[in-house]
């Protein structure tokens, strides 16, 4: 037997810290689940000093039967929802979680994901839950996927859970298209502008200044044309080496600016962006209100406590101002207070919106409360999109039209000029 110290949340949502005797780090695992922990992080008290490590990397590089890592960022959403449907259909018409496995292993046809299947399945079959085989894959299975067949488990009603979890999984899948689609037609836009701009000022705009360079003879341009004529030389490379160092340049600030953005303040900087951009903020806020209360709802429908569900929820909104203000809801919740008030202060979410939160926790029927909410605004969604997608058009054309304009206005200014003077 051997040492574990371990990291871990417990049913009521608070971080516990402490240590376990057991015979591998899977056994360690299987014990504190068996307790009611979510684990977060487990190492081995050797006397070598080694490292600490993750559990869920581990358990991915151990060589388990299934062979190899699994490489959770190739499987996408649409794969792992249809694999939660016929989950919870197998077990609905009666067969074992077994043999339900092995019949989706054999007809997966994504080879990582078919090998992440069969590491669950021995996992199974090795006599732990479904939900310890699913812990081992976090990239694949978020902790919400996890708790919910947690829950199931301890409550007997596991193809019940998939069923709902499968539902929710398809009306987020089915909103986050809709979002995406409104994305494509000005990102399409864009690059089309940026091709053409880039086409003008590398090879049209020096063309033009040779022109005018030997017809004003040394004269000054209008400040718009030395403006775009300076933009041109920027962009312009006068050699294979230039153009390498240019390019080059242009990658680097492209990375810079992604890693600004991955930052802290850059999070929350595009955050509050995305909140307060007309439009866009409406749905953005829209979307967010959707996705709390619909995956606050499924998890407290499934039996997964009230602390740990906001935790997860927490965790899954994709944005850092409301997490931050759910956090604080957390921490109120915690220390005794009723859900609603501490939302309603938040200022995160409409009056209605907290109010038939507060009902449905006087009636006792919060979970269904919250799911209803999470219909109506996904109704509001989709009215938002739309709202969107009807005003991109002209303002892309607009916004088209403006720059290409301005640069030909700029060509043209000196040649009037030119013609005076010929005159």
């Amino acid at each position: 037997m051997a040492k574990f110290s371990y990291t871990a949340i417990d049913p009521s949502g608070k971080q516990k810290t402490g240590s376990i005797d057991a015979a591998s780090e899977d056994d360690a695992q299987s014990k504190l689940s068996g307790m009611g922990l979510m684990v977060s992080n487990i190492s081995k008290q050797a006397d070598s000093g080694k490292k600490s490590r993750r559990a869920t990397s581990a358990s991915q590089s151990s060589g388990k039967k299934g062979g190899g890592f699994s490489f959770g960022a190739v499987i996408n959403q649409e794969e792992l929802t249809i694999f939660t449907r016929q989950m919870a259909t197998l077990l609905q018409a009666g067969l074992p979680l077994l043999r339900s496995l092995e019949v989706m292993i054999r007809q997966e046809k994504n080879p990582r994901f078919k090998d992440v299947l069969v590491q669950i399945a021995d996992n199974v079959r090795s006599g732990n839950n479904f939900s310890d085989g699913l812990a081992q894959h976090p990239k694949i299975f978020k902790p919400l996927f996890v708790n919910m067949i947690k829950a199931g488990e301890a409550g007997g009603v596991l193809d019940v859970v998939l069923t709902r979890l499968a539902k929710f999984m398809e009306k987020d899948l089915k909103t986050r298209k809709k979002i995406k689609s409104a994305m494509i037609y000005p990102i399409v836009i864009i690059s089309v502008a940026f091709i053409i701009v880039m086409g003008l000022l590398m090879f049209i705009v020096p063309k033009f200044q040779e022109i005018f360079e030997t017809m004003l003879k040394g004269k000054s341009m209008p400040a718009l044309t030395e403006f775009v004529i300076g933009a041109g030389n920027l962009v312009k490379p006068t050699g294979f080496v230039d153009g390498l160092i240019k390019f080059g340049a242009f990658v680097v600030l492209f990375f810079v600016f992604r890693f600004l953005i991955g930052t802290g303040p850059g999070q929350k900087a595009k955050d509050w962006l995305a909140l307060n951009t007309p439009k866009v903020g409406e749905l953005v806020s829209k979307a967010a209100i959707s996705r709390f209360t619909r995956t606050f709802g499924t998890l407290l429908s499934s039996g997964v406590p009230i602390l740990q569900s906001l935790n997860i929820t927490r965790d899954v909104i994709g944005n850092s101002r409301i997490a931050a203000a759910l956090n604080k809801v957390h921490d109120r919740v915690r220390d005794g207070e009723s859900l609603a008030t501490p939302l309603e202060q938040q200022k995160i979410f409409p009056t209605m919106v907290t109010s038939m939160i507060d009902v449905g926790e006087e009636t006792g029927e919060l979970a269904e409360m919250l799911n209803r909410i999470a219909d109506n605004y996904d109704e509001d969604v989709d009215n938002a999109v739309n709202s969107i997608t009807s005003i991109i058009e002209p303002i892309m054309i607009i916004f088209l039209a403006v720059i290409v304009g301005t640069i030909v206005i700029a060509l043209f200014l000196p040649i009037i000029s030119i013609i005076q003077n010929l005159t």
